[in-house]
């Protein structure tokens, strides 16, 4: 079977006290690294090592918590590096299991407008708007182009922190088609409920008002953190995104935006989701072709 070589360094383990491993797989965030992270630590959970406690993966990194009564750190990190060696070379028939989502966000809406004009003194250029700053210096024409090339392609989620729910994206393009942007120079002290940011080369939907940093490009009209569980999506948690999931980021329009906000309200939106086994290594190989592939079964 054909294999993929993951080019990245050894890795780095380090212990927090008797309970927590933690493991870096590159200082660099790159998608190898964060497949690498994600390939290791679906195979942990396959095993379902006695003493394990929690696997929490990361960026280009992951976290294992453990019982030191049940499972010697010492026996885990020797575990950890087995599976590290084995995954250095990802095979076409190795897949996660994840699931593809659509996620429609009304790009240049008037909310997130309004609260980034009342924060330009914090921003790079605080004669434009984010989206037209982030198109100018991503060498993109205009803003449709550039929202265009946010919503062309899905995105890996390649962690979830900050607050509660907020799922770090990926966009799942070779490194030279990565759209990349600076946070603001100092933080806003408001942002909207899930709002559509983009900070260096990740987005996020920021799951509660609050201070943020990022580019404010959009605003989704679903949730990604429901407390009262009141959605059908959010029954077995208040937590919509996982690691590893794909999402698609979609261009809607406003009367769209206000039809999925009215399902919301009503308790009866869901998301358009299909579960997939994803291939680390087809997608290294090809990502467009792959990327293709992701969307139509998505949309069939």
């Amino acid at each position: 079977m054909p294999t993929t070589d993951l080019a990245l360094p050894p890795a780095r383990y380090s212990h927090g006290g008797d309970e927590f491993v933690f493991v870096e797989i590159d200082q660099a965030m790159s998608l190898e690294a964060n497949l690498k992270a994600m390939t290791i630590t679906a195979a942990l959970r396959e095993r379902a090592v006695p003493g394990v406690i929690d696997v929490c993966p990361s960026n280009a990194s992951y976290l294992i918590r453990l019982d030191p009564d049940v499972l010697h750190p010492a026996e885990l990190v020797d575990l950890l590096r087995s599976l590290e060696e084995s995954s250095s070379s990802l095979s076409a028939d190795q897949v996660l299991p994840t699931r593809i989502v659509d996620v429609p966000v009304l790009y240049d809406d008037p909310w997130t407008r309004e609260t980034l004009l009342r924060f330009r003194d914090r921003h790079q250029d605080p004669e434009s708007t984010d989206l037209e700053y982030a198109a100018r210096i991503n060498g993109y024409p205009g803003v449709p182009q550039l929202i265009e090339a946010l919503s062309g392609a899905p995105y890996l989620v390649t962690m979830l922190g900050f607050v509660p729910g907020l799922p770090f994206c990926y966009q799942m393009v070779p490194r030279e088609r990565q759209i990349e942007v600076p946070k603001y120079v100092r933080p806003r002290t408001d942002t909207p409920e899930r709002a559509f940011g983009y900070g260096g080369a990740f987005s996020v939907v920021y799951p509660v008002r609050g201070a943020g940093g990022y580019q404010l490009f959009g605003i989704a009209p679903a949730p990604v953190l429901d407390v009262s569980q009141t959605l059908p999506d959010f029954r077995d948690g208040i937590v919509f995104p996982r690691a590893g999931d794909i999402f698609r980021y979609r261009a809607i329009d406003r009367a769209e935006f206000d039809r999925i906000r009215g399902e919301v309200e009503a308790g009866t939106f869901a998301y358009r989701i299909r579960e997939y086994g994803f291939s680390p290594a087809a997608f290294l190989a090809d990502p467009d072709a792959l990327n293709s592939e992701l969307l139509e079964v998505l949309y069939r």
